[in-house]
């Protein structure tokens, strides 16, 4: 396993660290592990332009044709 050090760690982010290991019942150096981790090792989300593009077609554009009604008469 490789070690990791970061410097220069503002203490802020260094007690919210702390704080939500405690949370968790762990202590900083896993909690840091266990974000790095999700960060860096789990899928990446796709954005909506990338879900959209990615849809099959799905009938004709005018099937989606919007239809407004004049109600005033």
């Amino acid at each position: 396993m490789a070690q990791l050090m970061v410097r220069n760690v503002d203490e802020a982010v260094v007690r919210a660290l702390k704080r939500r290991a405690a949370k968790r019942n762990h202590s900083a150096e896993q909690e840091h592990r266990d974000i790095l981790e999700r960060a860096l090792m789990q899928p990446r989300r796709r954005s909506l332009a990338e879900v959209l593009a990615a849809m099959p077609d799905a009938g004709d554009d005018d099937d989606f044709e919007r239809r407004q009604i004049d109600k005033r008469r």
